[in-house]
């Protein structure tokens, strides 16, 4: 009885309320779990099983459904007009993703024009070996079929095999041959893909197509990506004026040659293909391949123009890339290929930061281009920069490192637009406090001078953070 009146008087007491509350404890666990019970385990146990519950299917679909919206993301996107000869389809056609498009199908009228570059990994996948192929063949660029959730990538004859299925009901769809449509596809590596789905889905996308369904078309090919990406110019050419649309996903494995990206541009301007892939070659060096995310290149790697030539009936045809009429239409095509390039780096996964790397007093281009992606595949630098710290001497590190010649003692290093570090040492007087606060930015600037040379570059990534790792070690799942 003293004990009794204790509890109720508030007071502590050793055995008896403890003892209430885990019966309470264990009863409300076995009206929810069951009779095995993990409650019956030591509270140890019972703790290190925690961890276990986010793994639970309906969780799991719940995260894999609401991707956050990466903080670097546009604000507005701009909307894209129709290309003259361009249709778009899409569908969901269940390849991985339930309950969302994952197949985009484009129909170019005849006689559109080609042209690509592709990834430089040494096993490529099927779709990127059929499209080197066909290119090289002289096909035309009549129909494009892209989708997200397999990669078709190191799957044997059985990924061969589902191209061709694809190229032959695409062909049949878009009434042209076979070698005159382009296969791409994102995703996992190493899992066979089966062409049932994609081949119904072809059907599905191209009844209901339009020529203006460009948002939906490049929702459909992302994969981790957390936004769609698109860009638009209109320009003249000669008395013409032409419209250059492009869509693109990338969001991780990203680094030269291309990254894990795949983008595609459609023009309604009328330029051979063998010039259309100069411009391109030309226009990828400082944009598609001046980016890094995480170093990785991937085996999937895509980036084709078209041209289909529909506003250029009453033009004369344009012959050679020096063509002074294309002088306008080479600015923004090669801005339009910076843009996306750069909407790729702000979606790298788990970005918080967008970085830009400029390297200067380098012997060569390529010299400056290799220092800063050096610099930028860094990830001593990138979680430093992940934490807002202006540790300056990381970067000094990554460029020592990378290989190419570089004076020691007349290094200089400006973050933001003040100078850290001058003739190999710390600026006299350095006050890092502008410094750090550039560093809680959204965009950093980082400024090199290696001092050997006249040659500069600019490369861009984004910062590593938890997030990076939370996204790849779940992909799969």
């Amino acid at each position: 009885m003293a004990v009794r009146k204790k509890a109720r008087a508030g007071v502590r007491s050793s055995a008896k309320p403890k003892r209430k509350a885990s019966v309470k404890a264990k009863s409300k666990v076995k009206a929810k779990v069951g009779p095995r019970s993990k409650a019956k385990q030591p509270r140890a146990q019972r703790k290190s099983a925690r961890p276990k519950k986010p793994d639970k299917p309906g969780v799991r679909a719940k995260k894999k459904s609401t991707p956050k919206v990466s903080p670097l993301a546009p604000r507005s996107y701009p909307e894209l007009p129709p290309v003259g000869g361009v249709t778009l389809g899409v569908a969901a056609a269940g390849i991985k993703y339930k309950g969302r498009t994952d197949l985009l199908v484009a129909k170019m009228i005849e006689g559109t024009q080609a042209a690509g570059i592709f990834t430089t990994s040494k096993t490529a996948s099927a779709p990127v070996e059929w499209c080197r192929a066909n290119l090289a063949d002289g096909g035309e660029g009549r129909m494009l079929v892209v989708n997200s959730g397999n990669s078709n990538a190191f799957t044997g004859k059985a990924g061969v095999a589902t191209v061709k299925a694809t190229a032959s009901a695409a062909a049949a769809a878009g009434n042209c041959r076979q070698r005159d449509v382009f296969i791409a596809s994102t995703g996992v590596i190493g899992q066979p893909m089966d062409a049932g789905p994609v081949v119904a889905g072809i059907a599905t996308a191209m009844a209901k197509s339009a020529p203006d369904l460009w948002d939906e078309a490049a929702r459909a090919i992302m994969t981790t990506d957390t936004y769609p990406k698109v860009a638009t110019r209109r320009v003249r050419i000669g008395g013409a004026e032409v419209t250059i649309n492009g869509i693109a996903k990338g969001s991780g494995m990203i680094a030269p040659d291309l990254a894990t990206m795949l983008v595609f541009i459609f023009t309604d301007a009328a330029i051979p293909s063998k010039i259309l892939q100069t411009l391109l070659m030309l226009g990828a060096r400082d944009s598609f391949n001046a980016i890094t995310v995480d170093s990785d290149t991937s085996t999937s790697d895509t980036v084709m123009v078209f041209a289909t030539g529909a506003a250029m009936a009453d033009e004369a045809p344009v012959t050679r890339a020096g063509d002074p009429r294309l002088r306008e239409f080479r600015a923004a095509f090669d801005a339009l290929m910076l843009d996306l390039a750069h909407q790729v780096v702000k979606d790298g996964e788990g970005a918080t930061k967008f970085v830009r790397i400029a390297v200067g007093g380098a012997q060569s281009h390529q010299a400056a281009r290799q220092i800063a992606m050096t610099v930028a595949n860094s990830p001593l630098v990138k979680t430093a920069i992940a934490g807002e710290d202006a540790n300056w001497g990381r970067i000094v590190m990554a460029v020592g490192k990378s290989g190419e010649a570089a004076d020691r003692d007349r290094l200089a290093i400006r973050i933001g637009g003040v100078d850290v570090a001058k003739n190999g040492m710390a600026v006299a007087g350095y006050d890092e406090t502008p410094v750090a606060r550039h560093m809680k930015g959204s965009d950093i600037d980082i400024e090199v001078d290696v001092g050997v040379g006249k040659s500069s570059a600019v490369v861009w990534t984004c910062d590593l953070t938890y997030d990076y790792i939370r996204i790849n070690a779940d992909y799969r799942s």
